[in-house]
C-alpha cells in the first residue's frame, strides 16, 4: 500500500485567506488538531490548533500566522513506514501528499494512518503476544520462527528494537503476534532454545511463566 491510498479526500484543505476563525471550526468539525494550507493547489505548509489559540484576533487571514512544516511532505509512491517516520519525527497529526511535480496531492489523517497499521499488524486478530530479549548478535528471525512454527503457531506480525534503544546492554527486542492463545508449550520451547521472555500477553494462562512475568503488561506498538 502507497500513501497515494491512505489519502482522505474528506479532509478539508485551508487558503492563506482564509481567517483563523476558520481554521479552528474546521479542526473542530473534523477532530483534529493541525490542517494543511495550499494557494491554487501548491503546499504552504501545515498550521496548527496551539498558534492559532494564542492568536489575539481570529479575523486574521492564515498568511499572517506562523505555517509549520513547508518543506515536510511525502510523495505520492511512499511506503506508511516512511509516513510513520515522518509523523514521529516530526510530531504531525496529519501528512500532506504532494504529486511528483509538487502540486498538493491530499492529505492523511495521522489516525488513518494508525488504523492501517492496526489491521495490517494483524492486532484485530485474536492471538498472543510475546517479547522477546535478544542479543543483537544472536539475532536470527529465522531461527525464531522455525521454532514457533514447530510448535504449530504462525507468526501474523513482528516488531524488531535495535539493541541501540537500550543501551548499554546491547540487547533487542522483538515483538510477536501469534495466532494461538494458548502459548506454554511455544514458551517452554524458547526457553529451552535460550530465548528469554521479556513479556508475554494470552488469553489462556501461560503456565511456565511466573507470577512477575504474568503480571508485566503488553507495550505493544498502536502509534
Amino acid at each position: 500500500m502507497l500513501a497515494s491510498s491512505l489519502i482522505n479526500p474528506m479532509v478539508p484543505v485551508l487558503k492563506p485567506t482564509d481567517s483563523v476563525s476558520t481554521a479552528l471550526d474546521w479542526m473542530d468539525e473534523f477532530g483534529v488538531k493541525q490542517l494543511i494550507v495550499a494557494d491554487s493547489g501548491v503546499y504552504q505548509g501545515i498550521v496548527s490548533e496551539d498558534i492559532l489559540f494564542d492568536v489575539v484576533d481570529s479575523s486574521d487571514p492564515l498568511s499572517r500566522i506562523i505555517i509549520l512544516h513547508k518543506d515536510i511532505f511525502a510523495s505520492e509512491d511512499q511506503h506508511p513506514y516512511e509516513l510513520l517516520r515522518l509523523v514521529n519525527q516530526f510530531g504531525l497529526r496529519i501528512v500532506p501528499v504532494l504529486h511528483d511535480d509538487r502540486s498538493f496531492a491530499g492529505s492523511i489523517l495521522v489516525t488513518d494512518l494508525i488504523e492501517h497499521f492496526a489491521n495490517e499488524l494483524g492486532i484485530q486478530e485474536k492471538g498472543a503476544v510475546i517479547v522477546l530479549r535478544i542479543p543483537e548478535r544472536s539475532y536470527s528471525l529465522s531461527e525464531i520462527s522455525r521454532l514457533i512454527e514447530s510448535n504449530g503457531t504462525k507468526i501474523l506480525s513482528s516488531y524488531y528494537s535495535s539493541g541501540e534503544v537500550y543501551n548499554p546492554t546491547n540487547e533487542a527486542r522483538l515483538t510477536l503476534k501469534l495466532n494461538r492463545t494458548h502459548i506454554t508449550p511455544l514458551i517452554a520451547t524458547l526457553e529451552r532454545f535460550g530465548y528469554e521472555i521479556e513479556e508475554a500477553h494470552a488469553n489462556d494462562p501461560i503456565e511456565s511463566l511466573d507470577q512477575e512475568r504474568l503480571d508485566m503488561l503488553l507495550r505493544y506498538l498502536a502509534t
